[in-house]
């Protein structure tokens, strides 16, 4: 009987082992701080990497000048994926981010969209006066709010359009004011509006804007979680950049900097 208890423990044991081999190493979570246009493509990344991985990515939405107050006054975030490359630049500069870690993970594009269609048909949409409300995103937060206002600069326009500027806390926001109405048109990301079948847009010529430079962070909270490290590896790769560029935006070959 000894005999027979002592095998069905070393099977047990067995068992164990070819369990845990089997399943994801470590399997852990990192939490992500992502700027709001990048909502849609980083949720079928992240649902990627979890089935890749088994590794949990917890995301969180917003303007990237927001994140970035945040992370300088101690937020728990790990990673940040900015709007922008000064801003993760800066952090490890500062001290919050991981020096080397910074890369390009995708280059942003802008539109001027309507929900309707025939409404938007180029630069002249812009000089109608029947045209009362115009979205952007703060463009003290967000890039895309910025490259807004440099298209309107370059297109001597921003004085006339200002009194008719409805502006949102970031580029979610943003496209909820042209979606609900509350303005006929509003510049915002191509990955927000790529879908759209219905509405009318215009791309806006890259030499009316500065390049929208979208680079990650690995943060200092994050320096010791495999998890936060792996995802970044993942964001590199060819599967995550094939969903990006799903969803409009330019990927370069990451190279830190």
């Amino acid at each position: 009987m000894k005999a027979i208890a002592t095998l069905k423990l070393a099977l047990f044991g067995a068992a164990f082992a070819a369990g845990l081999a089997s399943a994801p190493a470590l399997a852990d979570s990192a939490k992500v701080a992502v700027a709001a246009n990048f909502t849609e493509p980083v949720k079928e990344i992240a649902a990627a990497f979890k089935a890749k991985t088994g590794h949990e990515v917890v995301l969180s939405f917003g303007a990237s000048g927001q994140f970035y107050t945040q992370i300088t006054q101690d937020a728990p975030f790990e990673v940040f994926l900015s709007a922008d490359s000064a801003r993760p630049k800066k952090l490890a500069e500062e001290g919050l981010g991981v020096k080397d870690s910074v890369f390009t993970y995708a280059v942003g594009k802008l539109v001027l969209w309507s929900k309707s269609p025939g409404v938007v048909k180029g630069e002249e949409t812009l000089k109608q006066a029947s045209i009362a409300k115009v979205s952007i995103c703060n463009p003290a937060a967000a890039p895309y709010g910025a490259a807004a206002v440099e298209t309107m600069q370059a297109l001597k326009l921003y004085d006339d359009l200002k009194p008719k500027l409805v502006e949102g806390a970031n580029i979610t926001q943003a496209y909820q004011f042209v979606q609900t109405g509350n303005a006929e048109i509003g510049f915002v990301a191509l990955s927000q509006v790529i879908g759209d079948k219905d509405g009318s847009r215009w791309m806006v010529p890259q030499n009316l804007y500065k390049p929208i430079t979208q680079d990650a962070v690995l943060l200092k909270k994050g320096e010791a979680n495999a998890a936060a490290k792996a995802f970044l590896d993942f964001l590199k790769g060819p599967e995550s950049r094939a969903i990006i560029e799903k969803f409009g935006y330019e990927v370069t070959t990451p190279k830190a900097s």
